[in-house]
């Protein structure tokens, strides 16, 4: 009997991936293959494996999961989300031309405009919400679309489907980086993307305690070229790391439904407060992407940023007075977090980077974590009380 049995639903193939694979001892869970390399039969003459850079089995078993839940052909497992994304851009070459979001996360932006310069490919960056962003896309044919949706920190909602069909028209690649919601809540394959990457470090292993990113294909031979590369450049993911990744991947969905229940009593919470003068989240109505979210989505997601009166000072006090709400950067893991984009997940975005999208000292952005949701509430009114204290002060 197969690991994944006659499983339908996302769920049970998440929890039931890998389980009963075993054909040395009959493990339930698949054991960790630690070894460097595999033995040769002769000369020139190997099994499946014969490298752990180029090939492991744990790893693929983490892979075959990932593809699996996203719907592709194939998975990559790398040693961290930006090598993911650095092993796409091998894509790219000389004369090239990039399109990405203006508000992406901080580590993409640096790699796209440092790595351009160096190779010789154009970034081009827009808001892919406005329809001014579409037609530079015609006019430029990019080689590479990349989507960040929701995007990093405003969770600005990019329409996938309406950017797939441009990016096959034009023959651009498409790559939708679904870090943010995970094939718990989204799944860009299916809405045309080519490609999907993730930090795995967040939601799919759900810890904190693995860095690790990956590669979804939907083509085999697209497929095929990325893994040439990530076993060229040395950046596949390492299979303890793998191992872990997977054990967390059995609870994605159930995590995931905790983290979003959790976050949409404090978007309630900060909805109604004074002190708060941005909020956003895909769930709330009045959010600019809300219908195409409720579209493309299965779920509204546990990433809430909000900005507050009184610009740094207020920051400080509400991020001094917080207890359940741990200050660092970093996403999707049990624990709740926050972190302040200007000086932590976007300080590698230049000055003007950061203008351009809108962040600024007064802007932070919150990971709903699985604590109990009233405990996580009280602890932000407390903060927001402190913060108002502050904003509310004459300078």
């Amino acid at each position: 009997m197969s690991a994944q049995g006659t499983a339908t639903t996302s769920t049970t193939r998440a929890v039931r991936a890998a389980i009963g694979s075993d054909t040395a001892h009959r493990a339930v869970v698949p054991p960790l293959y630690l070894s460097a390399n595999f033995v040769f039969e002769s000369p020139g003459v190997c099994g499946r494996y014969d490298y752990t850079r180029s090939g492991n089995p744990t790893r693929d078993h983490l892979a075959e999961a990932l593809a699996d839940l996203e719907g592709g052909c194939g998975a990559i497992i790398t040693a961290s989300g930006m090598a993911a994304i650095s092993v796409v851009t091998q894509l790219l070459g000389c004369g090239d031309t990039l399109l990405a979001p203006h508000d992406g996360y901080g580590g993409s932006y640096r790699l796209f405009t440092a790595e351009g310069r160096r190779v010789g490919y154009e970034t081009v960056f827009v808001d892919q919400t406005s329809e001014q962003a579409l037609d530079i896309a015609r006019a430029r044919r990019p080689r590479v679309i990349w989507i960040e949706t929701p995007s990093n920190p405003f969770l600005r909602i990019t329409d996938i489907r309406r950017w797939t069909d441009l990016a096959r028209d034009i023959g651009a690649v498409s790559v939708v980086d679904n870090t943010f919601l995970s094939p718990a809540n989204q799944l860009p394959l299916e809405l045309g993307a080519d490609l999907v990457v993730h930090s795995a470090t967040k939601f799919i292993n759900g810890h904190s305690d693995v860095v690790a990113g990956a590669i979804i294909a939907k083509d085999p031979a697209l497929l095929d070229q990325l893994a040439w590369w990530t076993n060229c450049l040395g950046v596949a993911g390492a299979p303890f790391d793998a191992y872990l990744a997977l054990r967390g991947l059995r609870t994605l969905f159930a995590r995931s439904a905790v983290h979003e229940r959790n976050a949409l009593r404090v978007v309630d919470v900060l909805a109604t407060h004074d002190t708060v003068t941005g909020l956003y989240h895909p769930s709330l109505a009045t959010h600019g992407g809300h219908d195409i979210a409720a579209r493309q989505q299965s779920g509204w997601g546990s990433l809430v940023s909000l900005e507050l009166a009184g610009g740094r000072p207020a920051v400080d006090a509400f991020l001094r007075e917080l207890r359940l709400f741990t200050l660092a950067e970093s996403l999707g893991g049990v624990e709740s977090l926050v972190s302040h984009p200007t000086t932590m997940t976007h300080a590698s975005m230049d000055e003007e980077g950061r203008r351009v999208a809108g962040i600024h000292d007064g802007l932070l952005r919150l990971s709903v974590g699985i604590e109990d949701a009233d405990d996580l509430v009280a602890d932000l009114q407390n903060a927001l009380t402190k913060a108002e204290e502050v904003a509310c002060t004459p300078v």
